[in-house]
């Protein structure tokens, strides 16, 4: 259906969530209406706070928000939604949008299969009741819903619309630029050839697709390398848990300004304990650019800043290749823990592949490498 119907079915004022491929639509039409405007749209760091930041506008105004999201994201809701939303305690009411990934009888990607499956079990745990919204879906049957919906709402339940592939759809066209110059592609290219053989834990999304082709392009293998394909925003932490287990060897992550900013108290808990081995270098092309290129707030914050005060030693900032270089040379022979901000540009080469090695696969070369060296 068209998305426009549906944003006029659920009459609603106010969107905030994190954006997802599956909610193109939705989230292009959202950044066409309103932009980032702090009285009708929102993206937020991870869901949890997609979800508190809701339950703050209708306590202001009564109100009922709309918090959309991937699937991979119900597990930070959880807390949020048993233990503020729900109506043994608040009872506040939010409609979520969630794209489904991972949909039974649908490829997609190994880290979106578990999650597809239990996703209508998660709400209904969380006393969601839900509807399916697939490509064959008619205006009127999602009207019917809402219908019923309003009276669950009325009561400070929540209920959630699962978005399938192609659910929705938007003709609107959404452009997202900035004005940095280096490709992040680019960027991986000069960390592989700095870093060596040493081992690299990427991020979620298209860096990690970009160093498995580096390697491929480099003819090398891909066992130092750990692709962390889902848990959005937890790169760092496992860097972290390599590096104090691995205290000889350097250890870098790759990661994103999207996934930094998801969990990013796990900066803190890394300056506290202060590996001298670990470089954390965050690509910061200031947007969700794996799942559409909706922009982050990266662009409006101080990254090296907020790294120097969780205790990070070494850190930098850099927008040219000859100030990258640099960097990274010193990081590779500093004995301490590093912080690099490197700005990116938006994109990514059309024909970028995917790993052809399996999560599993990976998981084993990777620990085998570690314990070798």
């Amino acid at each position: 259906m068209r998305v426009e119907d549906f944003i006029k079915i659920i009459n609603a004022e106010f969107y905030t969530g994190v954006p997802d491929s599956q909610l193109k639509s939705l989230c292009n039409y959202l950044m066409t209406k309103y932009g980032i405007d702090p009285k009708h749209h929102i993206i937020a760091a991870n869901e949890g706070n997609c979800t508190a930041l809701a339950a703050g506008y209708y306590l202001a105004t009564g109100k009922v928000p709309v918090v959309y999201m991937q699937n991979s994201g119900e597990g930070n809701i959880i807390n949020p939604v048993a233990s503020l939303l729900n109506d043994n305690v608040y009872g506040i009411p939010v409609i979520f949008v969630v794209g489904w990934r991972g949909e039974p009888g649908i490829h997609d990607e190994p880290q979106h299969i578990y999650q597809g499956k239990v996703t209508v079990k998660l709400l209904e745990d969380m006393d969601i009741e839900s509807f399916v919204i697939s490509k064959d879906t008619l205006t009127e049957e999602v009207s019917d819903v809402m219908n019923k919906f309003r009276d669950n709402l009325s009561k400070g339940k929540s209920v959630a619309f699962i978005i399938g592939k192609g659910g929705l759809s938007y003709d609107g066209e959404a452009n997202y630029v900035n004005n940095n110059v280096m490709c992040r592609e680019d960027i991986i290219r000069h960390i592989v050839n700095i870093s060596g053989e040493d081992p690299i834990i990427s991020t979620t999304g298209k860096a990690s697709r970009e160093l498995f082709e580096v390697r491929v392009e480099n003819g090398q293998s891909h066992k130092q390398d750990f692709l962390t394909v889902g848990s959005m925003g937890h790169s760092s932490s496992i860097a972290l848990g390599v590096a104090i287990n691995k205290p000889n060897q350097k250890i870098w992550c790759i990661d994103g300004d999207g996934a930094t900013l998801m969990h990013m108290g796990s900066m803190a808990v890394i300056g506290a304990s202060a590996p001298n081995n670990l470089v954390h270098i965050v690509i910061n092309n200031e947007a969700h650019e794996s799942v559409g290129g909706m922009p982050t707030v990266a662009s409006k914050i101080d990254l090296v800043g907020i790294a120097k005060a969780c205790g990070y030693c070494y850190t930098a900032c850099v927008d040219n290749f000859e100030s990258l270089d640099m960097v990274l040379l010193e990081a590779k022979a500093c004995e301490k823990l590093v912080f690099i901000e490197v700005k990116s540009a938006i994109g990514a080469r059309d024909d970028l592949g995917r790993p052809t090695t399996t999560a599993t696969e990976n998981k084993k070369n990777f620990m085998e490498y570690l314990i070798r060296i």
